[in-house]
């Protein structure tokens, strides 16, 4: 997730280098809608179709290395771009987008799978907590480039680039040193044992384990006899298909929030209110910063009150910083091209207000249900296909929001607020709480089966008819040594 977080930060802070802007000919607001455009493109066909199949055939870890090789292969393409070659650029923000779409697929599953039902919430916004320190990182380091510009020249912007190589080459690093997913080895039909091992790794007792492992057993032998194996079973199957609906809307919400604009474009947003580029990249390190301890306030939140308690408040807590953000910008005079430093500090306050309801909520949260709501048969899949709705929704809105916000101004921000109480009512009508819930145990929420119930009928029915066949073969045996006896 710092990987993701870092990469998410990179452009909107290359935005703000006057040597990056003289490096790719001044480029339009159509050309800097493009280059997002490029990433959110390539994270989609990552995620729909790349993410699922690499998670669960070769498995979690696997998904999470090869993304991390794409993206270290792609951040040498943007650093050494030749000069006025935005195609170069745009094609390595690309590449990143397919790795980040696999990584982010294999990620939240392997997470959520090693992690207890009854705190798997706070190890998953624990995850998501270290976007932000992603963010964190890029934009102190933007921050620090700024300050030295002079000195550096056009290396004030591909120091914040190359600086992305460092989170990849960590994991490839530790991945050998971590286990694997216990359900993936049972899914894929592996030596049982090892799903053991790993789960003896983050368990406490024996009995927990043994428990456990008879559950993952029981869930995926019901989804392998009962539901289709295959991914068909997300449109076969009436509970997955009402679940992929809802995850599909979570994660496009999440990104219509005003946080996916914020996050890419707040370096022209700020653009608008202040005129240091140097003021502007502390903004946005501190928001950063700031972004971290908000989503730390989901950590005690989320198995206490549960996730639905926080996107409702969350949806409306936003749904008001947006309006307040809109009427104080655009109702005040800007002398000098900016606006004065007690709107300034007003904007920035709302803002940050606005990450303080996000990061918990929206930003965690959804994460979080979008991970554990899917049966093992299509979780990699599916997770892969919902968490990258939300680059769906960046690539058909990011790319106008540069002409949007050239226009309309923060007028803009009247539409976020609108999107954000909808999303709030949303999920008061239609998202059940899943908080403390097992993974095999889930389906039943939303209509399905239980699994581990259904699966622990199949497999003792199984036994019976071993015992059954035992006791035909004795009889037949004992029979055979009567008749030899005459």
């Amino acid at each position: 997730m710092v990987l993701y977080g870092y990469d998410a930060s990179v452009y909107n802070s290359v935005q703000g280098s006057d040597n990056w802007v003289a490096y790719f000919n001044d480029p339009g607001p159509n050309m800097i809608g493009a280059v997002n455009t490029a990433y959110t493109v390539g994270a989609i066909f990552g995620g729909f179709f790349l993410g699922g199949p690499t998670a669960d055939f070769l498995g979690r870890k696997i998904g999470m290395a090869t993304g991390c090789i794409m993206v270290i292969v792609a951040t040498f393409m943007q650093t050494f771009s030749p000069r006025h070659n935005m195609a170069c650029f745009l094609a390595g923000r690309c590449i990143i987008g397919i790795g980040q779409g696999i990584s982010l697929t294999a990620g939240p599953i392997y997470i959520g799978e090693l992690a207890p039902a009854d705190i798997r919430g706070k190890i998953m916004t624990f995850w998501q907590m270290f976007y932000s320190v992603g963010s964190f990182i890029c934009f102190w380091v933007n921050y620090g480039c700024s300050e030295h510009k002079n000195n550096l020249g056009e290396w004030d912007w591909k120091m914040v680039v190359i600086f992305q190589l460092l989170v990849p080459t960590l994991i490839l690093v530790l991945l050998p040193t971590i286990p694997g997913s216990p359900r993936w080895y049972v899914q894929r039909g592996k030596d049982i044992e090892k799903a053991r091992n790993a789960l003896k790794r983050v368990r406490s007792s024996e009995a927990e384990v043994e428990e456990e492992l008879l559950h993952i057993r029981e869930a995926i032998e019901y989804e392998k006899e009962a539901i289709s194996s295959t991914y068909s079973a997300l449109w076969k199957d009436r509970s997955l298909r009402k679940r992929m609906v809802l995850a599909l809307i979570m994660n496009a919400g999440q990104q219509v929030t005003g946080q996916g604009s914020l996050n890419t474009y707040s370096t022209k947003i700020y653009q608008k209110v202040f005129s240091s580029f140097s003021q502007i990249a502390l903004i946005n390190a501190l928001n950063a910063t700031f972004g971290i301890l908000f989503t730390i306030n989901a950590v005690w939140i989320i198995d206490r009150f549960g996730r639905k308690f926080l996107l409702i408040v969350g949806g409306i807590g936003m749904g008001v910083c947006m309006i307040i953000a809109a009427a104080v910008e655009t109702e005040t005079p800007s002398p000098g091209g900016a606006k004065t430093q007690a709107v300034g500090i007003a904007i920035v306050f709302l803002m940050f207000l606005f990450i303080f309801f996000y990061k918990p909520s929206w930003g965690a949260t959804v994460w979080i249900w979008t991970s554990e709501v899917f049966s093992m048969n299509v979780r990699a899949q599916a997770v892969g296909m919902a968490s990258q709705t939300q680059n769906v929704a960046n690539a058909i809105f990011q790319q106008f929001f540069p002409i949007f916000l050239k226009n309309c101004g923060f007028y803009a921000f009247y539409m976020f607020a609108g999107v954000n109480f909808l999303l709030a009512a949303f999920v008061f009508f239609f998202i059940p709480e899943t908080k403390k819930v097992s993974l095999e145990e889930i389906d039943a929420l939303f209509g399905g089966s239980n699994h581990v119930t259904q699966g622990g009928i199949l497999v003792a029915h199984d036994k019976e008819n071993q015992l059954d066949a035992r006791d035909e073969k004795a009889d037949s045996v004992r029979i055979e040594d009567v008749e030899s006896k005459r």
